[in-house]
């Protein structure tokens, strides 16, 4: 039976925080663990109304009381001991407490008081290091960002596809007349850096980030094209580390002026080389989606984990890496669109949530194309299952690469059995290329002819919730019919590949299969999860 705290009439959890009067301060987060040496660095958060005067309140622990210094505040205040050791990406006043209480790890009980009476109450248990307790809410990376779905009015649009039109990334990053500021997985297209260090020379800010351990490790070809980079001058930065924000920052995009460009893509011949993957992208003029993008990146590119390129690098050893050098045809030009509206969904602040919501409200169609689904039981297969009960038409279109293949193959069994069992109208099915892509890399959906999604978010749990992603809703009948049109193509490509589950390669050759690739994968549970 759990045990309920009574303080001032409130009754909540032990782990929660206790109501308070409304006009009053509330104590809104911890950071009991930091990363320094003997905890330096520990803080509590109060959350304060405007004109508030904190003489005559005090923080305790049951054990130790410190009264709170005779100023007057508002909005986010960070309680302390040392303001030095705060970092600098943590926001609100900063201000100095005099015997302020030391944080137990394994747990402790916050008391924010005035006079004799206690306003407030927190509880906190294991507190892991380098993360903040927020109430509400739980444990997250110190720094890790909290946006909200950022909602804009649209405007005239590129959208094209690859490996049709590789031609459109690197003329919008070469038409740069103030900033480009590029965030990416991994980055080796060389066509790209030299639009980049020409911008450089002409006075444009240019500023890049990527992910520093990408799952196989960091090639070699990308060392070298981030070190052209840095000596001509652009500021690289590369996320990673042992207490980073984010497992993968594996977001795909660049801010061009007041341009934005979204890729399921990545910076490298593969993929906005045009040399392999079929993959969505879409290039926007519109401020407020060039705004809302250029938070995203200034937020992770301030970030603690966010490193300088020469800094990272020294001592390193880099692996080998995909030269893609294929050609294919142009099926799909580019085509200009009008785009009524757009949300902007990063992860793993709201993406899950937000494509979640525009599956939960389709009512004739959802057309899905994804490198994997993450299994049966993820949320968005559960939420494209929901839909079809529904009576919502879905179909899925998921790679036929080798990484994937098996998997995805067992997938398209278990879904399509399921749906010919309940007669739902849904269908799995893997894609053909057909000589006009090499493998499905896009991550994309269109909902009922009006809403298109698309970004670096693969449709699994751990993409969701633990890596940087960045996803746009497009809303408009021109937008969603191109992409429409660029699924159904590739949707007939793959006619056959419903296949069942019995087809399985031999038994020798996957476990050679198992070797060769099992450092190139990221576990999450029982599940392979695949950032790509």
């Amino acid at each position: 039976m759990l045990v309920a705290l009574l303080v001032l009439g409130a009754v909540v959890t032990p782990a929660t925080a206790i109501a308070t009067p409304a006009e009053g301060p509330r104590i809104v987060a911890a950071y009991p663990n930091p990363v320094a040496d003997g905890d330096r660095g520990e803080f509590v958060v109060l959350d304060v109304p405007s004109d508030t005067r904190l003489d005559g309140f005090s923080l305790a622990d049951g054990e130790d009381r410190a009264s709170l210094p005779n100023r007057t505040v508002e909005g986010r205040v960070i309680l302390t001991a040392d303001p030095g050791a705060i970092p600098n990406d943590t926001t609100g006043r900063v201000l100095a407490v005099e015997g302020f209480p030391s944080l137990a790890n394994g747990g402790e009980r916050l008391l924010l008081q005035r006079g004799n009476r206690t306003l407030a109450v927190v509880r906190y248990v294991d507190a892991p290091e380098a993360e903040i307790r927020q109430w509400p809410g739980g444990w997250r990376p110190l720094g890790a960002t909290d946006f909200p779905v950022r909602h804009t009015g649209g405007g005239t649009a590129t959208a094209f596809v690859l490996p049709d039109a590789p031609g459109v990334p690197v003329e919008t990053v070469a038409d740069a007349d103030e900033r480009v500021l590029l965030g990416g997985y991994t980055f080796t297209d060389e066509r790209v850096r030299r639009a980049l260090v020409a911008a450089e020379r002409r006075g444009v800010e240019v500023r890049v980030l990527v992910d520093g351990a990408p799952v196989g490790g960091l090639p070699r070809s990308m060392a070298e094209e981030l070190d052209r980079l840095a000596d001509a001058g652009v500021a690289v930065r590369v996320v990673g580390g042992p207490h980073a924000r984010y497992d993968f920052h594996h977001a795909k995009y660049a801010v061009v002026d007041e341009t934005a460009l979204v890729l399921t893509e990545n910076w490298k011949p593969a993929g906005t080389g045009g040399r392999s993957s079929r993959g969505w992208g879409v290039r926007l003029a519109d401020e407020g989606t060039a705004g809302a993008l250029a938070a995203t990146f200034r937020a992770d590119f301030a970030g603690r984990d966010a490193r300088p390129w020469p800094a990272f690098r020294r001592g390193r050893r880099f692996g080998s890496g995909d030269r893609s050098n294929a050609s294919y045809p142009t099926r799909f030009d580019p085509e200009r669109v009008d785009v009524r509206n757009v949300s902007v969904l990063v992860a793993p602040d709201n993406a899950e949530r937000g494509v979640s919501e525009r599956i939960r409200g389709a009512e004739e169609s959802v057309s899905v194309v994804q490198v994997s689904l993450g299994g049966a039981d993820g949320p968005f297969t559960t939420e494209l299952l929901r839909a079809a009960r529904r009576g919502v038409r879905v179909r899925v279109l998921l790679s036929g690469a080798w990484y994937v293949r098996e998997e995805n193959r067992r997938l398209a069994g278990v879904l399509n059995d399921r749906a010919s069992a309940r007669d739902l109208p849904l269908a799995v099915r893997l894609a053909d290329p057909d000589g006009r892509f090499r493998k499905v890399h896009a991550k994309g959906a269109v909902v009922d002819r009006e809403t298109v999604l698309m970004g670096s978010l693969n449709w699994n749990a751990h993409a969701a919730r633990e890596n940087r992603e960045v996803v746009l809703a497009l809303g408009g009948p021109e937008v969603a019919d191109y992409y429409g049109r660029v699924f159904e193509a590739d949707w007939k490509g793959g006619r056959g590949s419903d296949l069942p589950v019995g087809l399985l390669v031999a038994v020798a050759l996957a476990a050679l299969v198992a070797v060769w690739v099992g450092r190139r994968v990221r576990f999450d549970g029982d599940r392979a999860t695949w950032n790509v």
